[in-house]
């Protein structure tokens, strides 16, 4: 993760995603650089539009929880709050002393 934060702290701050300056960044967060990862994340982000891969992270989720709300609504049944019973001979015995 700490590999994506520096491109895209680089990307925020209008610098080129290359591999020096993401080291640069990954060492001034006291993170030892593999070199090998910093080279497959610039060679992944070569070419590819940040500002729409934020546009569509920052969409997707708020577009899935508006889909899926009704969903979750009509999936979750709603429990009924059960009644505190009272037995046969309780309620008899109830009714035997309103008439005495």
């Amino acid at each position: 993760m700490e590999y994506v934060y520096s491109a895209l702290l680089l990307h925020s701050a209008k610098k080129e995603v290359n591999e020096e300056n993401v080291t640069a960044i990954l060492k001034a967060a006291g993170i030892a650089a593999d070199s090998g990862r910093v080279k497959a994340l610039v060679a992944a982000l070569d070419g590819a539009d940040i500002e729409a891969a934020i546009e569509n992270a920052t969409a997707a989720p708020v577009a899935m929880a508006f889909a899926g709300a009704p969903a979750a609504a009509e999936a979750a049944p709603v429990e009924e709050p059960e009644e505190e019973g009272v037995s046969e001979e309780e309620a008899a015995a109830g009714l035997g002393a309103l008439f005495g």
